[in-house]
């Protein structure tokens, strides 16, 4: 089982922000199990906390606006790119200003000091958004669009296109996280001269310069509008007869434009809250419809607080029917668990196939056959049991009793022709003997019953 992540220990950087173009201090400290990423207001009275999470963007132009009761912070998916790319699921980022210093306009000073600090390994397992159907979000009017289709592992593909003879047509693609770091986190930020000036009048870009940002000429424009607007933003002046970048430094991969526009995407999907087992395709993306993404999958979280584990029948199960009779005492007609698909330290995964033939529907009831309540908990009970005893020595010397049962809920009815599927995890290790689990029992997606146990485990007499 894979386990949540944090920093091993603080790192801190200096820098400019992008657009207010002031020095800027972030700190990046460790953070307990089940924190997320959480950006703190150092410099603001009472420090307040924001939530990295979808919900909270509130500006999308040329960076993403996270914002709580009137107080923002920019400029956060450099960071939170390499937060996400690196494994992290926990980590609190303070800052002393409004936004997060722009740095080389990349995400690879971040990446660097992630690995130069370290990362520990925490005891909560990584709670995984696993895209089990196509989401599509479309901008008709922009011909933006991106979609997530179902993968067994997380892969971004970028297609960039602009009406430009320098920068027209670009993609960028990586399908094994492991090497954002070598191939995608050193790309910067782009933007055109000919949008410097709309910026500028936005309250943008103050400290942009070409060692933060590939700035690309490719409109024509005369000399003393060019030479104007480098002297808004404090570059040299520059020729121009020739279309092209004009950095110091040359480009760091021919598609460094496309490779920047795949961290925005990831920076941005960081803000689902979790890590992502999908594929994402992103057609002429930008923050704003990379949120809209973020938040549509927000809202499947939040709709269904629990993910059904992935089951296919065609995989060979962790044990069959005959270990499961070596490990339980029970039998016909109260043997209630067929196969056990996924185990781990401290979680278990079981199925059970409801047939019509079970006995108990001859009276519960024999017009509208429902699965008693009382069974799904019994055999969730069965599933914990299996976990408990496969980790013992001589399991036929052992047994679990029912100690307690609590919040228990039946969200909807379980017929004939329904498959089970049990998820429980330990609550806390086990102690003394006494195992306490959460377990839910899924039907396709929709989660049936959830139950909290308490179980003994006792030897035989």
């Amino acid at each position: 089982m894979e386990r949540q992540k944090t920093i091993l220990s603080e790192f801190s950087l200096e820098g400019k922000g992008l657009h207010s173009g002031l020095n800027i201090n972030v700190v990046f400290k460790p953070a307990p199990e089940n924190h997320g990423y959480k950006i703190q207001r150092v410099d603001l009275e009472d420090q307040p906390v924001i939530d990295a999470l979808a919900e909270n963007v509130t500006q999308t132009q040329r960076g993403t606006v996270l914002s709580k009761n009137n107080v923002q912070v920019s400029t956060v998916e450099h960071a939170l790119a390499a937060l996400y790319a690196s494994g992290i699921d926990n980590c609190l980022i303070q800052v002393d200003a409004c936004e997060i210093p722009i740095l080389d306009g990349s995400a690879e000073v971040f990446c660097e000091n992630i690995e130069k600090v370290g990362v520990v390994e925490q005891n909560a397992p990584k709670d995984y958004y696993i895209v089990k159907h196509k989401i599509e979000v479309k901008d008709e009017k922009t011909g933006s669009s991106l979609v997530i289709l179902p993968d067994d592992r997380f892969g971004v593909d970028v297609h960039i296109e602009f009406d430009s003879p320098v920068l027209s047509n670009q993609f960028a693609s990586l399908t094994d996280i492991n090497k954002f770091s070598a191939e995608i986190a050193s790309a910067r930020t782009f933007v055109f001269v000919r949008e410097i000036e709309m910026l500028l009048q936005n309250n943008l870009i103050k400290g942009g310069d070409l060692d933060n940002a590939i700035v690309i000429y490719d409109k024509k424009m005369e000399q003393q509008e060019m030479d104007h607007i480098a002297d808004e933003i404090g570059l040299p002046h520059k020729n121009v007869r020739e279309f092209g970048y004009l950095n110091n430094k040359p480009l760091v991969f021919p598609n460094e434009p496309a490779r920047h526009k795949l961290i925005d995407v990831i920076g941005d999907m960081a803000l689902i809250g979790k890590p992502i087992k999908g594929h994402i395709i992103a057609t002429r993306p930008g923050h704003k419809i990379n949120n809209q993404l973020a938040r549509l999958i927000r809202k499947d979280i939040k709709l269904n607080d629990i993910q059904a584990p992935v089951y296919d029948v065609s995989s060979v199960p962790i044990m069959d029917i005959n270990r499961i009779r070596e490990l339980l005492p029970h039998r016909y007609p109260f043997l209630l668990v067929d196969k056990i698909i996924e185990i781990g330290g401290d979680y278990i995964v079981g199925i059970k196939n409801v047939s019509v033939n079970e006995p108990f529907f001859q009276g519960h009831f024999p017009q509208e056959p429902v699965m008693p309540g009382v069974l799904l908990v019994e055999a969730m009970a069965q599933t914990c049991g299996l976990l408990v005893l496969n980790t013992v020595d001589e399991p036929e010397r052992y047994s679990t009793y029912f100690m307690k049962i609590d919040g228990v809920k039946f969200r909807h009815k379980v017929v004939p022709g329904d498959t089970l599927i049990f998820r429980l995890q330990m609550i806390s290790p086990i102690r003394r003997g006494i195992a306490i689990m959460k377990g839910y029992a899924f039907v396709g997606e929709k989660v049936v019953c959830e139950a909290e146990l308490m179980a003994q485990i006792s030897k035989n007499k």
